[in-house]
């Protein structure tokens, strides 16, 4: 039940439907303040339940043991962290204007949502060591959101913003690396977010160590 509310509140409450309208009601910031109350007031429960049952249900597979599979929810990790910094120090394409397809650069070349991608190799690293059907319905939440969340937004957006959204759209990916494969976009030496692999290595070798402690079970098995 919090898994379905946390991602359906999220979509919810920024559909192109209700957001204009709780702006119109009640401003920006009021909008941002509601918004962030229902993701905490779905979000906590979600987690308290989940610690409270960690391991519940049907047991769907277990690959803990198997060697390459962990190291694939390690690299996942770290792509997330990364991805997730990235998210954070490229501002949003569409978050005050839209930019030009041919503004696009850095990770923006690799997923026009660094964010979304992240909540979404978070839940599948997660989801492939820990195969009870409980632990799924919460880490399944996250690629949930992720993805769900990121076509969502770019369908307000188009809607918003119009045109120049939709050209930035056709000319970048929401898979990682699809606008590179297919020659939509160029990479070069400058497009290297340094500082955000930087900072997520950093982050995923603190997690970690520090996993024992805050979450329990230890990543390296």
């Amino acid at each position: 039940m919090w898994a379905i509310l946390f991602v359906a509140t999220h979509i919810l409450i920024s559909s192109a439907r209700v957001r204009p309208a709780m702006v119109g009601m009640m401003g920006e910031e009021g909008y941002r303040g509601v918004y962030s109350l229902a993701a905490f007031a779905t979000f906590i429960p979600l987690v308290l339940t989940f610690a409270r049952h960690k391991h519940t249900g049907l047991m769907l597979w277990n690959l803990r043991g198997v060697l390459p599979v962990r190291w694939l929810a390690w690299l996942m990790m770290l792509a997330a962290l990364i991805f997730l910094v990235s998210g954070f120090v490229t501002p949003n394409p569409g978050a005050i204007g839209a930019r030009s397809a041919g503004d696009v650069t850095g990770i923006l070349k690799v997923t026009r949502h660094p964010s979304f991608v992240a909540l979404t190799l978070f839940g599948l690293a997660h989801m492939l060591m820990n195969g009870w059907a409980g632990d799924l319905w919460f880490f399944g939440s996250f690629p949930a959101l992720g993805i769900l969340g990121g076509y969502h937004q770019d369908r307000r957006k188009i809607g918003e913003l119009g045109e120049r959204y939709h050209e930035l759209v056709a000319a970048t990916s929401f898979f990682p690396g699809a606008a590179l494969w297919s020659g939509r976009q160029q990479w070069t030496s400058a497009d290297m977010p340094w500082a955000a692999i930087g900072i997520g290595s950093a982050a995923t070798i603190l997690v970690i160590m520090l996993h024992p402690t805050l979450f329990g079970g230890s990543p390296l098995g």
